[in-house]
C-alpha cells in the first residue's frame, strides 16, 4: 500500500511536531458532521444574532460520518506510518468538540497546554489526568477541521518543536508523569518558539506529536469553527512493526512507547521523543 507521508514529513513531524494532511477526509462528510451539530447547539445557523456565546462544548460523537471522517484510508496509512502498523486503535468518536463563534468576550480557556494520557486519583477530574515520558494511553493528538479555518477564524496555535521541549520536562518526572495542571504550570519555563496556526479546508487534519504544546484563540472572523480533537489511542497488545529484524528491540508495554529501545526500531513518535530528551535538534 503506497504510503502517504514522504520522507521529508515525516523528518518535519520529528523535528517540529506534526503534518498537515489536507483532504483526509471529504467536504461532504465535514457538512453531514456540521449538519448534525448544528441540531444540538441552541442557535441558527443563518442568524448570527442566536450566536450569543462564545464557545459551545459538544459531548462525544459516533454517528457514522464521525467514525469515516477519522477512518478514512488515507488518515489510516498516515498512522501507520508515525505509529506502527498494529499499534494504534480505530477511533469510534471524535471526542469534544469546542464551536467557536466570533466574539470579544474572553472565553478563558485560550492559555498553553498538552493534552493528557492517563487518568490520575480522580479519574473524573481532568486537571488531574496526567502525561509521562512514554506517552501512556495517546499515541497521537489529532486537529480535524469540520469548517474551513482561516487565520481569523480562531485556529488551534501551535508551538513549533515543543515536543521535544516537553520530553526533557517529562524525564524526570518518571513513569507517574506530571498532571495536566502541574505540566501547565511549567511551560512557562520552556524555550521560546516559532508558533503556527493550524488553518486550512475543511477536511484537513493536523497530526501532532502527543507532548505538542498548544492552545486555542478567540475568534474574530465570520463564521463558526467547527473542531474536534481527538486522541489517537494505542493498542493495548503493541507489536514491533518494522523492528522485526533488530532484535534487540525491547518489547512494547501496554500503553506505552517504546524509547529505550536499540537504534532503528523507533517510530516517528518515538523517535522525536529520542531526540528531545537528547537535546537534539
Amino acid at each position: 500500500m503506497k504510503d502517504v507521508l514522504n520522507q521529508k514529513q515525516i523528518d518535519e513531524f520529528i523535528r517540529d511536531g506534526f503534518v498537515r494532511i489536507d483532504n483526509a477526509f471529504s467536504s461532504e462528510i465535514a457538512r453531514e458532521v456540521r449538519n448534525i451539530l448544528w441540531k444540538d447547539l441552541d442557535c441558527d445557523p443563518d442568524d448570527s444574532a442566536t450566536w450569543t456565546k462564545p464557545v459551545i462544548r459538544l459531548g462525544m460523537y459516533s454517528q457514522e460520518p464521525f467514525v469515516q471522517a477519522a477512518n478514512t484510508a488515507l488518515l489510516h496509512r498516515a498512522f501507520d506510518q508515525l505509529v506502527g502498523r498494529g499499534r494504534w486503535i480505530p477511533c469510534r468518536s471524535l471526542g469534544t468538540f469546542p464551536v467557536r463563534f466570533p466574539s470579544k468576550e474572553d472565553t478563558g480557556d485560550t492559555g498553553w497546554h498538552v493534552d493528557a494520557g492517563f487518568p490520575g486519583s480522580d479519574p473524573s477530574n481532568y486537571w488531574e489526568w496526567r502525561i509521562n515520558v512514554r506517552s501512556r494511553g495517546r499515541a497521537l493528538l489529532m486537529l480535524f477541521l469540520f469548517s474551513d479555518c482561516g487565520e481569523q477564524d480562531a485556529p488551534t496555535r501551535i508551538s513549533v518543536g515543543s515536543h521535544r521541549d516537553v520530553a526533557r520536562l517529562l524525564k524526570p518526572a518518571g513513569e507517574a508523569g506530571l498532571s495536566f495542571m502541574e505540566m501547565a504550570q511549567q511551560l512557562a519555563g520552556l524555550p521560546n518558539r516559532d508558533v503556527t496556526m493550524a488553518t486550512g479546508k475543511a477536511g484537513t487534519v493536523y497530526l501532532c506529536h502527543p507532548f505538542l504544546v498548544h492552545a486555542a484563540q478567540p475568534h474574530h472572523g465570520k463564521e463558526p469553527r467547527f473542531l474536534a480533537q481527538p486522541p489517537l489511542f494505542i493498542r493495548n497488545e503493541l507489536n514491533r512493526e518494522g523492528s522485526a529484524s533488530n532484535p534487540a528491540v525491547a518489547d512494547f508495554t501496554r500503553n506505552e512507547l517504546n524509547i529505550e529501545g536499540s537504534e532503528g526500531g523507533y517510530n516517528p513518535v518515538e523517535e522525536a521523543i529520542r531526540r528531545g530528551l537528547q537535546n537534539a535538534e
